[in-house]
């Protein structure tokens, strides 16, 4: 299979998941949840979902973080693909602080691919909608940190 062809697969399959879970409902007068869903897959090949929940207060959570949590409590931290679905149900694309939550999980999350475009089976790098990211030297630093202890 190509990179194209299983890169299409995957998406798909988080499509599946994501459309699985994003229903909108009403929680409570205070909170409103899954109008949108998103499913991330991680370097393991698992799948991780989550929806959005708004709240009258400002305490709520986007889908995407919703689903890193799932992840992180799973015992992983590396994904590798993402797809996101509107309350339409078409894809995409996460807010500012999703973003940069998905750019702190490891060093290689710029090159997670993000559905833009599920008809045309479009994606982007993170890398591509936060360029120039402010923690990548943290990122060097700790990689020479590991090598140095693992020569000791």
């Amino acid at each position: 299979m190509n990179d194209q062809t299983e890169t299409s697969v995957i998406f798909e399959a988080l499509c599946a998941r994501a459309e699985a879970v994003r229903r909108p409902r009403t929680v409570s007068p205070f909170i409103e949840a899954g109008q949108v869903a998103a499913a991330i897959r991680t370097d393991r090949g698992n799948i991780y979902t989550g929806v959005c929940m708004d709240t009258a207060s400002s305490l709520g959570m986007c889908a995407e973080r919703a689903a890193v949590a799932a992840m992180i409590t799973g015992g992983e931290h590396r994904v590798t693909h993402l797809a996101v679905l509107m309350p339409d149900g078409r894809p995409g694309l996460l807010c500012g602080a999703c973003r940069e939550l998905l750019m702190q999980l490891s060093s290689d999350s710029g090159g997670i691919r993000i559905l833009t475009d599920r008809e045309k089976g479009s994606w982007v790098t993170l890398a591509e909608l936060i360029p120039d990211w402010w923690g990548t030297g943290r990122f060097e630093s700790l990689d020479k940190m590991e090598r140095s202890h693992e020569n000791e």
